[in-house]
C-alpha cells in the first residue's frame, strides 16, 4: 500500500477511536425508564444481552424472545432493552409509552433503559464502550440496526454482537447459557 494513505489510514482510525477513562463495563451507569440509574456492576457473575429496541421496527417481535431468554435462563443471563430512535425513527415514544408498549404486547419483566443514542456524536457511555476495541478488548463494531445485540460474559467481557437478524435464542448466544 502506498505509504501516504497508509499514513492518513492510520491517522483516521486511531482519531475515530473513543478511549472512555473507565476500567470495565460494570463502571458504566445508566438510567432506567424510570429514570433510576443502574447500575452494570449489579450484574457481574450473569451473562448481559443488551439489545438496542425499538417498538416500530420489523424485528419488534424478538420482544418475545428476548423475555422468553430471560425467563429460561434468569439465573444466568440479564437481558438489557435499550431503545432507540436512531434508525428510521421507529422508537419515537416517551418512556411511559415503550413501557406500556413492552408489558402490554410482549409481558416484557426485563430492564429497560431510557432512550438513547447507540452511535454519532452522542453516543451514550455504554455503546462507546460496546463498539470501540480500545475500550472492550475485542473488537471494533458499529450498530447497523435495531435489535444488534451485545453479548457480555459474567466477567464483563465482550464475547460478540450479533446483527439484527439473529433472533434472541438463536444457539449463537443460547451455547453460552448451557
Amino acid at each position: 500500500m502506498n505509504p501516504i494513505k497508509t499514513f492518513f489510514a492510520t491517522l483516521s482510525s486511531k482519531s475515530s477511536e473513543k478511549k472512555m477513562d473507565i476500567d470495565t463495563i460494570y463502571d458504566i451507569k445508566i438510567d432506567n425508564l424510570n429514570g433510576i440509574q443502574m447500575d452494570l456492576s449489579e450484574y457481574k457473575g450473569k451473562y448481559i444481552l443488551i439489545v438496542n429496541v425499538a417498538s416500530k421496527c420489523g424485528f419488534t417481535s424478538q420482544y418475545k424472545d428476548l423475555q422468553s431468554l430471560h425467563e429460561q435462563f434468569e439465573n444466568k443471563i440479564q437481558v438489557l432493552g435499550v431503545p432507540c430512535n436512531q434508525f428510521g425513527g421507529q422508537e419515537p415514544g416517551k418512556a411511559e409509552n415503550i413501557m406500556s408498549f413492552c408489558k402490554i404486547n410482549y409481558g416484557v419483566t426485563f430492564p429497560i433503559t431510557r432512550k438513547v443514542d447507540v452511535k454519532g456524536k452522542h453516543q451514550h457511555p455504554l455503546y462507546t464502550w460496546l463498539t470501540n476495541k480500545i475500550n472492550n478488548n475485542v473488537k471494533d463494531s458499529s450498530v447497523k440496526w435495531n435489535f444488534q445485540k451485545y453479548l457480555i460474559d459474567p466477567d464483563g467481557n465482550l464475547v460478540n454482537y450479533y446483527l439484527s437478524s439473529t433472533n434472541p435464542l438463536s444457539s449463537k448466544i443460547v451455547k453460552h447459557l448451557k
